[in-house]
């Protein structure tokens, strides 16, 4: 399960931005799948993860890294993110530095964004089929449960008396 339901890159020129993403996610399955107003969301199909909107960026760059399904995807996202504008920031390849299977490639896209996709995939291991991303099912409410009757007790704050437990009234026959 993905740690980050979605996040939100503020942007200063939203068509530059939009049309960037719309060509370098494509290679990895995502798109722009959801639009309004100042916002535009990208991810897989029906479920947006990405979210650019037209405001005052960030002062500091933000690195982003993208699942890629497999190294194919990742070579695909590197040139196609280079085609659309960004600079070359790390070939694809290998970083064992962060383990032995890590394949990823790295740019900066029109923005000064440092944007990677990576693929954690040991390619000699037999290759599981992997579910489309879904949004989350609701959490169902448990039912309601009678709680016991308690007990009156007298409780004793800091500095002060205890107060009187209070008394039962007497039900009439």
């Amino acid at each position: 399960m993905a740690m980050i339901d979605h996040l939100t890159l503020s942007v200063a020129d939203l068509p530059l931005a939009v049309g960037f993403y719309e060509k370098a996610l494509a290679p990895l399955g995502y798109g722009l799948v959801m639009s309004f107003e100042q916002y535009r969301g990208f991810g897989p199909p029906g479920r947006p993860v990405l979210w650019v909107k037209q405001a005052q960026p960030a002062t500091q760059p933000m690195h982003l890294a993208f699942v890629a399904q497999d190294r194919p995807a990742v070579d695909a996202f590197h040139a196609a993110a280079l085609a659309a504008g960004a600079r070359d920031d790390g070939a694809p390849g290998l970083r064992p530095l962060y383990h032995p299977s890590y394949y990823a490639a790295f740019v900066i896209d029109p923005l000064g964004h440092p944007i990677e996709a990576v693929c954690h995939r040991d390619p000699s291991a037999k290759a599981k089929a992997v579910a489309p991303a879904r949004p989350a099912a609701k959490a169902r409410k448990a039912p309601a449960r009678k709680a016991a009757p308690r007990k009156a007790t007298a409780r004793k704050a800091p500095g002060r008396k205890a107060a009187p437990a209070p008394r039962r009234r007497k039900r009439k026959a």
